[in-house]
């Protein structure tokens, strides 16, 4: 997958300025795949030039100008050539797990503090999903949700990246009480 991909696909939701762009990565799409804004703006300026999105000026009292992007037919058209090509396996890149996995050589505490702080970080992105699911739903069940909305990726995407951050709050917890039994030390927290 490219940035490429992941912005025609977040504009399937409809038209975005680049602001809301990178705020739509920031908050869902930056669960599997990263991008800084300054990345974000450069794909739309090389998007649009190809053809895949078209971007059209909006005037706005009090405030600039600003540019809305929407996705073009030939967009819609890499995007589905996109999704019938083979994937490749995931993995995970990580600097916390190369600290864990050489845990024994020292930097106990510090290690620990690191793990406590990326559960809270999982537990915070664990609400953020929730909300977010919430609002995708709006007053429907997740089942007559999934059944019956015509848009399903965006909560399919977010069902795994609550499942990934609910897997990485369990490990970083079991990591560091493990740590900590071996130390014998008590938790930051109490």
């Amino acid at each position: 997958m490219t940035l490429r991909h992941a912005v025609l696909a977040a504009l399937l939701d409809g038209d975005m300025s680049g602001y809301q762009l990178a705020k739509t990565f920031d908050v869902s799409v930056s669960n599997y795949w990263h991008a800084l804004p300054q990345q974000l703006y450069g794909e739309l300026t090389k998007l649009e030039k190809e053809g895949l999105i078209t971007g059209r000026v909006v005037i706005q009292q009090g405030r600039p100008n600003k540019r809305l992007f929407s996705l073009a037919d030939p967009g819609t058209e890499t995007l589905t050539q996109f999704i019938t090509e083979p994937s490749r396996p995931s993995f995970i890149r990580d600097d916390l797990l190369v600290k864990v996995r050489a845990c024994e050589v020292g930097g106990h505490a510090e290690l620990i503090e690191q793990l406590e702080e990326r559960a809270v970080q999982a537990r915070a992105k664990i609400t953020l999903f929730d909300k977010l699911l919430r609002e995708l739903r709006g007053g429907t069940d997740e089942e007559t949700y999934l059944a019956s909305n015509s848009r399903i990726g965006p909560y399919l995407t977010g069902l795994r990246g609550r499942a990934f951050e609910t897997e990485t709050l369990l490990w970083c917890e079991q990591s560091a009480r493990v740590l900590r039994l071996r130390i014998g030390s008590k938790p930051a927290n109490g």
